[in-house]
């Protein structure tokens, strides 16, 4: 088993919440950090609505599904059980000891309004994303929060172990195995692709019917290539839907879809008042670079030969790994995007609670940078004023 960096944070929240959610896309590891914690550090009865058993009982009587229960529970992919939402707050509004639920889902809880809204000032929740490359390594990455400090550490240099400098290959490498434990598991890329493949048409035929009774489930593949088409451009709902034969309203309903599911997730622009004119439209990312990858029919080899694929992938990579490590961070920033009427941007945009500072990143797939890879951290640093903490330039210098 992969250690979690989100661990720690999971037990302090079992520590003084009742209601612990720990939601994430299905695969990411949920269900075996959910289990390790309730046989180790945080003892509780673990059941899955994976179980037909489980899921039919649970279904017909609620309120007696738990009444029969002792001690804390771990329940395993709630959003399948929408009927036990109200019976969990009218327990909990009886006995608010801290740890009693934690609830595990493959939807994101915070777009399942009936769940969302019932266990409001008593939930605490958490997102596990597919493994970081500091899990993958067994080293405990502080980026996001070092951008933060008041001096930027030293680089420590390839002499460190585990820290050595990659080359092209080696980053692609990385990219187009992403993060799911079970597709780093399957070393030959034949084999991943068949996870991938399977993978996919598991969200789509299980989990998205599960969110929303939709009859066009053979328009979401078609709608997936189209978005990963445009990975981290803006998002043009009208446009997506022309491509693929739906109207405009459709289209954003089925991405909302699948960001609920985490095989998209958008990023929202960042704007200040100081510059009246900035484009508004969120960018779309994918929740894992490697599924990316399996998306568009990219090859290793498409890969060193494709400045814009090799662009698309790297940025969608710096996005999925900023996320992950933002999950368990100190400062705990908002991930944004900036793009003025001008056409200036920064591709990423973070910026804590309270919003006294910003940092921004660019990523760029180059060897060598120029004084124009910064014209939109320039910009962003004149529209944020005081509020601009630092701008860094992320590039692959292979």
């Amino acid at each position: 088993m992969y250690p979690r960096h989100l661990t720690r944070n999971l037990l302090s929240a079992l520590g003084d919440t009742p209601i612990v959610v720990l939601h994430g896309p299905r695969q990411a590891g949920k269900s075996t950090l959910a289990q390790r914690l309730a046989e180790h550090s945080h003892p509780a009865r673990y059941i899955t609505f994976d179980n037909a058993t489980s899921l039919a009982t649970a279904r017909t009587d609620p309120t007696g599904f738990l009444a029969g229960a002792q001690g804390p529970l771990v329940l395993d992919e709630i959003q399948r059980v929408p009927e036990l939402v109200l019976p969990i707050k009218a327990d909990v509004d009886r006995d608010r000891r801290p740890g009693r639920f934690l609830l595990t889902g493959s939807a994101n809880v915070m777009q399942l309004p009936k769940l969302a809204d019932a266990f409001v000032g008593r939930m605490e929740v958490h997102t596990l994303l597919p493994l970081s490359q500091g899990e993958i390594e067994g080293v405990r990455e502080g980026f996001v929060d070092a951008l933060f400090a008041a001096k930027l550490p030293p680089w420590p240099g390839p002499a460190t172990p585990k820290v050595g400098a990659l080359s092209k290959a080696d980053l692609g490498r990385r990219i187009f195995a992403g993060g799911y434990p079970e597709a780093l598991a399957r070393g030959n890329p034949e084999q991943r692709h068949r996870w991938f493949e399977s993978y996919l048409s598991t969200v789509m035929l299980r989990d998205v019917r599960d969110l929303s009774n939709i009859e066009g489930l053979v328009d979401l593949p078609r709608l997936l290539v189209a978005v990963a088409g445009r990975a981290g451009g803006l998002v043009n709902y009208a446009e997506l839907g022309r491509d693929v034969g739906l109207n405009q309203i459709t289209a954003k309903r089925y991405l909302t879809l699948l960001t609920a599911t985490f095989i998209l997730r958008p990023v929202l622009p960042w704007f200040t008042n100081r510059i009246k004119r900035v484009v508004k439209s969120p960018k779309m990312y994918f929740g894992d670079a490697g599924l990316l990858a399996h998306v568009l029919g990219a090859t290793p080899e498409g890969y060193a030969a494709d400045g814009r694929l090799t662009g698309t992938l790297f940025e969608n990579f710096v996005a999925t790994e900023l996320l992950k490590q933002i999950s368990w961070s100190r400062a705990k920033p908002s991930l944004w995007h900036f793009c003025d009427h001008r056409g200036n941007e920064v591709d990423f945009v973070l910026e804590p609670r309270g919003g006294r500072r910003i940092v921004g990143i660019e990523a760029k797939s180059k060897a060598t940078l120029d004084t124009d890879d910064f014209r939109g951290l320039r910009v962003l640093a004149e529209a944020a004023g005081e509020r601009f903490h630092r701008g860094v330039v992320l590039y692959t210098g292979v």
